[in-house]
């Protein structure tokens, strides 16, 4: 419902919460310790760590210090990463939430969502612009040309709420942004020729911007190792220290919540850089093209 925010009630399962219960609840079994242990370190239910092992509900620092104590993990640097994912977590169920006024946003929800507290964004995209750096009339162009609304009166509301989602790149909490695309997103003609002219002369803008950094694998760079899917790495504090991997598909959104399925992809997303044009000949390509138009 609009105006109404889902995550009011916290016993909400989020990628947050899961990936901080998945790494208490590996914690725990490699202690060969029971629920029931970790229940009474924490004077709690069986039922209430059961909670925080699926990630259903927000874990408090004294807690993760408890259960840390209990399953012997004394390096600060671990210790350190899940107090960090905790005050994410609780930080997102908490946010008010001006995404949850837009139903049309459907499945993005809890992506907007760890958007909205992320400090970085790593995103490789090879049909595409990336969301925050799409003009409205190129959101408007892809959302019509999905085809898959039932009404149509929704395409403009969503793409408000893709705009609304670009403040996070200014101001003095902006987000940190790596943009990586494909060239053949760029020669798409979305919308027509005039909406593309748009389109890639604020890509010219937008790099400009000191926290956006934005890349071009050109057609020449031949067979590469992002040919098979695009995917956005989120993180909420150094790089590589706490990361959650977002893909979509056709029918549905998949999260990748685990340490290793993130340095996989973080690793792959440095691979495909490296085949990518440094950010001022991204820039020259990207106005060649604008000039072609």
């Amino acid at each position: 419902m609009a105006g109404t925010n889902p995550d009011r009630g916290k016993t909400v399962s989020t990628v947050l919460g899961r990936r901080l219960g998945g790494e208490l609840l590996r914690m725990r079994e490699a202690c060969s310790l029971r629920q029931t242990h970790a229940a009474e370190a924490l004077t709690a239910s069986v039922t209430k760590v059961a909670k925080i092992e699926r990630g259903l509900v927000p874990i408090r620092d004294p807690d993760v210090r408890a259960l840390c104590h209990l399953y012997g993990v004394d390096d600060a640097t671990v210790l350190g990463r899940l107090l960090t994912l905790a005050k994410a977590d609780r930080d997102r169920r908490k946010a008010r939430g001006w995404w949850n006024q837009y139903p049309e946003l459907q499945a993005m929800v809890e992506y907007v969502a760890l958007e909205d507290i992320a400090t970085r964004i790593r995103t490789w995209q090879l049909a595409i612009v990336p969301g925050l750096l799409q003009t409205p009339d190129y959101a408007r162009a892809l959302a019509v040309g999905n085809g898959s609304w039932a009404d149509l009166d929704e395409i403009d509301p969503f793409v408000e709420s893709r705009m609304a989602r670009q403040a996070r790149l200014a101001g003095e909490r902006a987000l940190e942004l790596w943009a990586i695309v494909h060239e053949g997103a760029l020669r798409q003609l979305v919308g027509g020729r005039e909406v593309m002219r748009e389109q890639l002369a604020h890509l010219l803008k937008m790099a400009q911007r000191p926290n956006v950094k934005l890349q071009v694998v050109p057609y020449l760079a031949g067979a590469h190792p992002g040919m098979t899917s695009a995917f956005t790495i989120v993180s909420f504090a150094e790089p590589g220290a706490l990361d959650v991997v977002h893909m979509d598909t056709t029918s549905t959104t998949l999260w990748l919540e685990g340490d290793t399925d993130a340095a996989h992809h973080g690793q792959l997303f440095y691979r495909i850089s490296r085949l990518g044009l440094a950010q001022r000949n991204s820039v020259g390509l990207i106005d060649g093209i604008l000039k072609e138009l």
